[in-house]
């Protein structure tokens, strides 16, 4: 397999490595993307000079650092989690203590509780209270990325027929929208608040009308949330934790 290209850019007492997306689309633009892994990519249209390519990064060096920083920050006071009572879990943006019964003789249950979330289990196993929990999370992103399509659909006029919905787990996506008009989401994304729910569900939306991100589809993104920036650095901001195990 070949090697991605790369550029090593100096900042701050660190090398920080880009890897470089060829995008053969035409009409998209040259975009940064840093993610809480601390990989940098960015997604290169064909045509672009190494002059345009050297200016565009030099212009972002300090907003990759700053991100990077700030990514780096959260994994530090990320701790594996132990799945016991007293632990916080997040939905719709919002924490939830986890509260953990062990009831041998009860049915194993998962509900919402006056803000806490209730784990009925006859063993009190990590592995297996881990597992309830993604299976309630997944329900419950079912239903509400559903009930949100629905209640966003009459802004975007461009969409005739509601598309085929997709739930997939994805380590660095929230969402994406096949050739074939799909849109899949990543369940965690049911962790985050509304407003950034939406503003996925409506960029996948875009995608149905503008396929690359060029400024027909940013012009668009634009008319129908004003403020998607503001949401996607929230959003961006909570990754790490929205996705610990």
């Amino acid at each position: 397999m070949a090697e991605t290209p790369s550029r090593i850019l100096p900042y701050g007492g660190e090398q920080i490595r880009i890897n470089l997306i060829p995008r053969a689309r035409p009409g998209t633009t040259l975009r940064i993307k840093v993610h809480p892994d601390l990989r940098v990519e960015a997604s290169v249209p064909d045509g672009t000079t190494e002059a345009d390519l050297d200016k565009a990064l030099h212009q972002k060096t300090r907003w990759i650092w700053q991100k990077l920083r700030d990514f780096r920050a959260v994994q530090e006071h990320a701790t594996p989690r132990a799945y016991v009572s007293g632990e916080s879990h997040f939905y719709l943006g919002r924490r939830h203590l986890l509260k953990v019964h062990h009831q041998p003789d009860a049915p194993e249950t998962v509900r919402m509780l006056r803000g806490r979330l209730e784990v009925s289990v006859q063993e009190r196993h990590a592995l297996r209270i881990q597992k309830m929990l993604e299976l309630w999370y997944f329900t419950r992103a079912q239903e509400v990325f559903r009930h949100r399509l629905n209640a966003l659909l009459p802004t975007t006029l461009w969409v005739t027929t509601p598309p085929a919905l997709k739930l997939q787990m994805m380590q660095t996506q929230w969402g994406n929208c096949s050739p074939g008009g799909t849109i899949t989401l990543n369940p965690h994304l049911v962790k985050a608040p509304r407003d950034c729910i939406d503003y996925v569900i409506l960029h996948e939306l875009c995608h149905l009308k503008e396929h690359n991100h060029g400024p027909a589809f940013w012009g668009l993104m634009e008319r129908v949330m004003p403020d998607w920036e503001r949401h996607k650095v929230r959003l961006d901001g909570m990754a790490e934790m929205m996705l610990q195990k």
